[in-house]
C-alpha cells in the first residue's frame, strides 16, 4: 500500500472520528442542560474540557514523537469508545450529573491532546511530494469540517431530540468505525530514526526541545498567540452560545436546531477549503490571514446585535468561509518547515499557546454571562478577537512568511546525523 493509500484511509478514519465528536458538540451541552440551566455552572463543562490542551500538551507532544503515531490514535479511540459506552448507559437511566460530565469531558480531552497532536504529526508521512501538503490538508480539512461541524451536529441534535443516551450513543459508535479504519494504515509511524530520544533523554528534556524551537520561531510564536487570544475569544462566546440558542433561550430552538446552527458553521468552512487556495494565489498568504482574522472576531457580533436564527446562521456561514483559510495556511506552514522528530513537540508547544486559553475563555464566558448577560460576552469576545489584527499586521509579515520556507526540512529524506544512517519515517 503506497503512501496515496494510507493518506486516503487517514482521511477515513478521520471522518468518522470526527463524525463523532461532530455529535458530542450538540450532544454535551443538551445532557449539561437536563441537569442545570446557571451559566457559570453550564460553563465549567466546557471549561474542563478545554483543560488538558493547557495542563497535557506538552507531554502528549513528546510522547506523540516517542510513541508510534497511528497506533496511539487507536488506542485513543478505543478508550473514547469504551468512555462513552459507559456514559451512554448512565445517561439512559436518567442518573447523569454535573460531576460526570466533568469527568468525562476531562477524559476526552486528554484523548483530543493525543489524537489531534498524532494526527497532524502524521500527515506529511503520508505525502508523496512536501508542495502537495495544502492541498493534501485541504481535502484533510474538508472531510473533517463536513464530519465535525456539519454532519455531525445535525445529527446529533436529531438523535438527541429522540432520547439522550441515543446522541451518546452514535458518537460511541462512530468512534468505534474510525477505529476500524486506523488499523488499515499500513506502516509504522514513530518519527524519524534520526533523531528519536534516545533512552537516556528524559520527557522534560523532549518538551523543552519543543519549547525551544518554538521560541526561536518568531513567525511560529507569533501565530500561536494570535491563535490563542481568538480561541479564547472564540471559547468565550461558545462556552454559553447553547443557553442563547437552545428554548427557553431567546432563539428559542430546539434540540434539532441547535444542531443545524452549529451545522451553518461547517457549511461555510466546508466551502472555504474549496476556496482557500484561489483565495491564497489571490491575496497571497499574509493578506488572507488578515482577512480571515477579521472574519472570525466579526462572527461573534451577530448574535450581540440579533436573536434571529437565520441571521446568525447567515453570519456563521460567511465567517467560517473566510476563517477556514487561517487554519489550512497555518497547519501547512508548520508541517513544512519543521523537522519531522521534533513535529509532534513543537505542534503541542504550538497548541499549549494556541489552546490553552480555551478553558480560561469558557470561564470568562460562563462569569460575564452570569454577572452581565449573554450580549455582553459575545461583545467581549468580538473586542477581544479584534485585538489579533494588529499583531498579524505588525508581526506576520510578507517577509517572515517566505522566509521561513527554505528553512524547510526534506520531510521525506531527513539529512542524516554523523553515525546513523538515513531513512523514511514511513515504512511498509
Amino acid at each position: 500500500m503506497g503512501a496515496e493509500g494510507n493518506l486516503r484511509r487517514l482521511i477515513a478514519a478521520s471522518a468518522c472520528s470526527n463524525l463523532a465528536d461532530g455529535a458530542l458538540q450538540t450532544v454535551m451541552p443538551l445532557v449539561a442542560l437536563s441537569i442545570t440551566r446557571d451559566p457559570g455552572a453550564f460553563a465549567t463543562v466546557a471549561l474542563v474540557g478545554r483543560l488538558p490542551w493547557l495542563l497535557v500538551a506538552l507531554p502528549a507532544g513528546a510522547l506523540v514523537d516517542r510513541w508510534d503515531r497511528r497506533r496511539t490514535m487507536v488506542l485513543v479511540n478505543v478508550g473514547r469508545v469504551v468512555l462513552l459506552g459507559l456514559l451512554t448507559f448512565v445517561v439512559a437511566g436518567g442518573g447523569q450529573q454535573l460531576w460526570m460530565l466533568w469527568a468525562v469531558a476531562f477524559a476526552l480531552g486528554v484523548g483530543e491532546t493525543l489524537f489531534d497532536t498524532a494526527a497532524q504529526s502524521i500527515l506529511p508521512t503520508l505525502v508523496i511530494d512536501a508542495d502537495q501538503i495544502e492541498r493534501a490538508n485541504s481535502r484533510l480539512y474538508a472531510v473533517e469540517l463536513t464530519a465535525n461541524q456539519f454532519i455531525g451536529p445535525a445529527i446529533g441534535g436529531i438523535v438527541a431530540g429522540i432520547a439522550l443516551a441515543s446522541g451518546v450513543g452514535a458518537s460511541t459508535g462512530a468512534y468505534l468505525v474510525g477505529t476500524l479504519a486506523l488499523t488499515t494504515i499500513a506502516g509504522t509511524f514513530r518519527a524519524s530514526p534520526i533523531a528519536t530520544a534516545s533512552p537516556s533523554q528524559t520527557i522534560r528534556r523532549d518538551i523543552a526541545d519543543g519549547l525551544r524551537y518554538l521560541a526561536h520561531h518568531r513567525l511560529l510564536l507569533s501565530l500561536a498567540i494570535v491563535v490563542g487570544i481568538s480561541n479564547l475569544s472564540s471559547n468565550l462566546a461558545f462556552a454559553v452560545f447553547p443557553l442563547y440558542a437552545v428554548n427557553p433561550g431567546p432563539m428559542g430552538l430546539t434540540s434539532a436546531g441547535f444542531g443545524f446552527i452549529l451545522a451553518a458553521l461547517a457549511a461555510g468552512s466546508v466551502a472555504g477549503t474549496f476556496l482557500a487556495e484561489p483565495l491564497i494565489r489571490r491575496l497571497g498568504p499574509r493578506r488572507t490571514l488578515l482577512v480571515s482574522m477579521t472574519a472570525s472576531a466579526a462572527m461573534y457580533i451577530v448574535p450581540a446585535l440579533t436573536a434571529n436564527a437565520v441571521t446568525i446562521a447567515t453570519g456563521f456561514v460567511a465567517a467560517s468561509t473566510l476563517t477556514i483559510s487561517w487554519n489550512i495556511i497555518t497547519v501547512s506552514l508548520r508541517q513544512r518547515i519543521v523537522p519531522d522528530h521534533l513535529l509532534g513537540r513543537v505542534n503541542a508547544s504550538y497548541r499549549l499557546f494556541a489552546w490553552g486559553t480555551m478553558p480560561v475563555g469558557a470561564g470568562l464566558g460562563g462569569l460575564i454571562a452570569s454577572r452581565a448577560s449573554l450580549t455582553t460576552a459575545f461583545w467581549t469576545s468580538a473586542a477581544l478577537g479584534l485585538v489579533c489584527l494588529p499583531i498579524v499586521w505588525t508581526q506576520v509579515t510578507s517577509e517572515r512568511l517566505t522566509a521561513a520556507e527554505p528553512s524547510a526540512p526534506d520531510r521525506h529524506h531527513p539529512q542524516p546525523e554523523p553515525g546513523r544512517p538515513a531513512g523514511p519515517s514511513l515504512t511498509t
